[in-house]
């Protein structure tokens, strides 16, 4: 590891910029193949996935936020929209009478379940495919060295 600087490397720089770059194009091939199967955004098969392994304990939203993949900036309009299409429901939290705990409704499941086949297919499209079993663990290894 390189000892921390005011200024990085121009290779540090092309790093970071092509890191930034290639994960917001990522991100954005898999929302146009939601998309063109006619699924909603990514954010919402994050938020239903997160709150299916939460099972029958359900989620506070800052849970919710804490274990998103995705970074939510608009979490309460999110949520809302996805209430209001019936896929997750507020249920008033017992401890907190203003707060209340997040769940996902039947609908909600059905939804994750047909999203699953098309995301999995623009991971292995866009990503997966493109990489080596050794290359995708370099990744993950070069990775976890910049999580801190």
């Amino acid at each position: 590891m390189t000892e921390t600087t005011d200024r990085p490397s121009e290779a540090t720089i092309h790093a970071w910029a092509r890191l930034v770059r290639v994960s917001q194009d990522l991100i954005g091939r898999v929302e146009a193949d939601l998309k063109a199967a006619g699924h909603p955004p990514l954010a919402w098969y994050d938020v239903l996935l997160e709150l299916r392994r939460a099972g029958p304990d359900r989620l506070r939203p800052y849970q919710l936020q804490e274990r998103l993949l995705l970074a939510q900036y608009n979490m309460s309009r999110l949520l809302d929209r996805m209430a209001k299409a019936g896929l997750i429901q507020r249920v008033p939290c017992e401890e907190d009478g203003r707060g209340h705990i997040l769940a996902i409704t039947d609908e909600g499941q059905a939804v994750r379940r047909a999203m699953w086949p098309v995301y999995a297919r623009a991971i292995a499209r866009h990503f997966g495919d493109r990489l080596t079993a050794g290359e995708a663990e370099a990744l993950i290894a070069l990775l976890a060295k910049l999580k801190e």
